[in-house]
C-alpha cells in the first residue's frame, strides 16, 4: 500500500530535525557553573549600565560606573 503525503512529509520533518541537531560536549558541573557565572555578571552589567544611561544624579552615576568597572573586571577574571 501506497504512503500518502502527510506521513512523507512527517517522515521528512524528522529527519532534517535530526540532521539540525549538534551533539554539544558534555559540561563539567565547573564549567557550567562558570557559564552560569559569566551570564549572571552579564546580566548584571547590562541592568547597570541601563541605570546608568537614566541616571542623572551625579553620586549615583559614579556609583553606577564603578559597578561597571568592577563587573569588567570579574568578567576579565573569568
Amino acid at each position: 500500500m501506497a504512503r500518502g503525503f502527510e506521513s512523507k512529509s512527517v517522515e521528512f520533518q524528522q529527519e532534517e530535525a535530526a540532521r539540525g541537531r549538534t551533539v554539544k560536549p558534555a559540561l563539567t558541573s565547573e564549567q557550567k557553573a562558570r557559564t552560569a557565572r559569566r551570564a549572571t555578571l552579564e546580566l548584571a552589567r547590562i541592568r547597570a549600565a541601563e541605570d546608568l544611561s537614566r541616571a542623572t544624579v551625579p553620586a549615583h552615576r559614579r556609583m553606577l560606573e564603578q559597578a561597571i568597572a568592577a563587573l569588567d573586571a570579574q568578567l576579565g577574571n573569568l
